[in-house]
């Protein structure tokens, strides 16, 4: 089994539910958001869908058969096969899997029935902040696909960029506090170079955020396109010209957030 959670850690990103898997062979906390900090009795494990049932089942007779190929490749091939099975024997994976989720929500409502008022708020509010995090996850890597650019770097992370691999400190933490205290000893003639390369990325960033969100108005897309996603009212001159300091202010305060983040 422990070849199999190998193998599904490795090509999580390939298999659609892999992390729900991993949870289900025991690999990290099941359903962490359900019970942590909530009660001391463990909340039910999610059940396997029909697919994940026929992949960890089948994997060591797939692996037999097909010793060569890497972990990304197998699960490709067992993907393959999951769609060529026959309906009868998709069935019986269905079927297993229809008991097992009708067992789950029964424990569940069991589960949620024991908790005070309280746990069960804590308890909804947690499962919301997962459920955002999902969909943050899902925009994030829909982006990537996409080829959205990056955005601009501030001048403190291109002098980290640079000076990180030689500054001092064992854990990537310790170092990070000796290049901030680096980066406030410096004058601002010192400053000036890495301001200028990040005025250069900025440039470089709106230059391909036009390209591409021309691309993704091509594509049918126009929610990607910034313009479409603020909807900004119509501003009169005097409104316009109130708001630019705010907008200012606003990156400063940015910036002094990341710089003290980096610090923590």
């Amino acid at each position: 089994m422990a070849a199999v959670w190998a193998l599904l850690g490795r090509a999580a990103t390939v298999v659609s539910g892999a992390p729900r898997l991993l949870r289900a062979c025991g690999v990290g906390s099941a359903e962490k958001c359900f019970c942590r900090g909530i009660s001391t009795h463990e909340a039910p494990k999610r059940p396997l869908t029909a697919y994940l049932r026929f992949l960890v089942e089948n994997r060591p007779v797939f692996k037999q058969k097909n010793p060569e190929i890497n972990s990304k490749e197998l699960l490709k091939k067992m993907a393959g096969a999951w769609r060529e099975l026959p309906a009868s024997q998709k069935q019986v994976y269905e079927e297993a899997s229809k008991t097992d989720w009708q067992r789950y929500e029964e424990e569940v409502a069991a589960y949620k029935a024991q908790l005070t008022p309280a746990q069960a708020a804590a308890l909804k509010e947690e499962r919301s902040r997962q459920q955002a995090k999902r969909r943050s996850l899902r925009i994030k890597r829909e982006l990537t696909v996409l080829g959205k650019p990056k955005k601009p770097r501030i001048a403190f992370n291109i002098f980290v960029s640079e000076k990180f691999k030689a500054s001092e400190g064992i854990s990537p933490t310790a170092k990070m506090k000796h290049l901030h205290a680096m980066w406030e000893k410096l004058s601002s003639s010192q400053k000036q170079p890495y301001m200028q390369l990040a005025e250069d990325d900025k440039v470089r960033y709106e230059n391909e955020m036009k390209l591409w969100e021309a691309k993704m108005i091509q594509l049918g897309r126009e929610d990607l396109v910034r313009s479409r996603q603020k909807n900004p009212k119509k501003k009169t001159a005097e409104t316009a010209k109130k708001a630019e300091p705010v907008s200012a202010s606003s990156r400063e305060q940015k910036v002094k957030l990341k710089l003290k983040k980096s610090e923590e």
